[in-house]
């Protein structure tokens, strides 16, 4: 009986494989690099170079003399604002504002874009996304004035429930606190639902095809597809869009607060972003200012390592 004996056939010598070295790998994609150059320095000039600036919250700056001859107050500013009358109910109009964005304005796009990837008519799909699509480049001037037009007191929606009988004078919906959360909610998802839908369809296309064919072999219907097929195709986008939208929550909105509210809402319309630019820029404490934003900033900064470490735990997926 024969028998090959394998630990007496000489192997050849394996090298060990040189590190890539950085040096190396910018060589080898140097026209990449040089390509990327202009971008590079565009984000350092007008994105890190301002950043100086930040110093500002933490001196009393005087408008025309230097930031580095100012005085130095520490966390002055910062105190100043958690301590203030306004701190509550700013923190509260912030997180109420953005929750209701989060809870309804964040499924929305994922809903339409199932909704638009089951049509099968080309051109009456390309008809529905061009219509969702066109608020999205309306400004909010416009948004205001159209709202003005809706729900003013002389406005459609009065009219039409006045001749209705409904009610027996106007409502004042932009005049009282109690509505304009959901005003601004609505008016929130209806100008970017289209827009945000580009995303959730481009990450559909991207599902093989072959699965959703096997999908309607095993019986699976198109809720079923759905639920069982595209939605875990795209749980990576989703996931990823959530905790971004999570490191935001506190960016409320800032002109459609200024051009929606009024004295009357204000109570239920000041955000931090708003609050920030009445002391900072209409008030001139430049410093007070700076500071409540850069708080603001601070808090993203953790609310996004703590929603992405949460992710990366739970549904093992993550931005980093």
């Amino acid at each position: 009986m024969k028998k090959t004996i394998l630990g007496n056939i000489p192997s050849a010598p394996v090298r060990p494989a040189k590190p890539a070295t950085w040096k190396r790998t910018l060589h080898r994609e140097r026209n990449l690099w040089l390509i990327c150059l202009p971008l590079i320095a565009w984000v350092i000039l007008f994105n890190y170079v301002p950043m100086y600036g930040i110093l500002m919250a933490f001196v009393d700056y005087i408008p025309g003399k230097s930031i580095f001859t100012s005085d130095w107050v520490g966390l002055k500013h910062f105190k100043d604002f958690i301590h203030s009358p306004d701190f509550s109910h700013v923190l509260r109009n912030t997180l109420a504002i953005s929750g209701l964005n989060i809870l309804f304005g964040f499924p929305a796009p994922i809903v339409l874009a199932l909704l638009l990837n089951e049509l099968r008519r080309k051109k009456f799909k390309q008809v529905v996304q061009t219509i969702s699509y066109l608020p999205h480049f309306i400004s909010w001037v416009v948004v205001a004035s159209i709202l003005f037009t809706l729900l003013g007191n002389e406005g459609i929606l009065n009219d039409i429930l006045l001749r209705l009988g409904w009610i027996g004078k106007p409502i004042s919906f932009l005049g009282e606190g109690k509505y304009f959360w959901g005003i601004l909610t609505a008016a929130n998802i209806w100008k970017d639902i289209g827009w945000s839908t580009i995303i959730y369809l481009s990450a559909m296309a991207g599902v093989d095809s072959e699965v959703y064919e096997a999908g309607r072999v095993d019986g699976l219907g198109r809720l079923g597809a759905m639920w069982h097929i595209t939605l875990p195709g795209i749980r990576t986008t989703i996931v990823l869009l959530w905790i971004l939208g999570i490191g935001g929550i506190l960016n409320a909105g800032f002109e459609q607060q200024l051009l929606i509210g009024n004295a009357q809402t204000r109570e239920y319309y000041e955000v931090v972003d708003t609050y920030a630019y009445k002391y900072g820029i209409q008030l001139g404490n430049y410093s007070y200012g700076a500071a409540v934003g850069l708080m603001k900033a601070m808090i993203a900064v953790i609310l996004v390592f703590g929603a992405n470490r949460v992710s990366k735990k739970v549904l093992d997926t993550s931005i980093f």
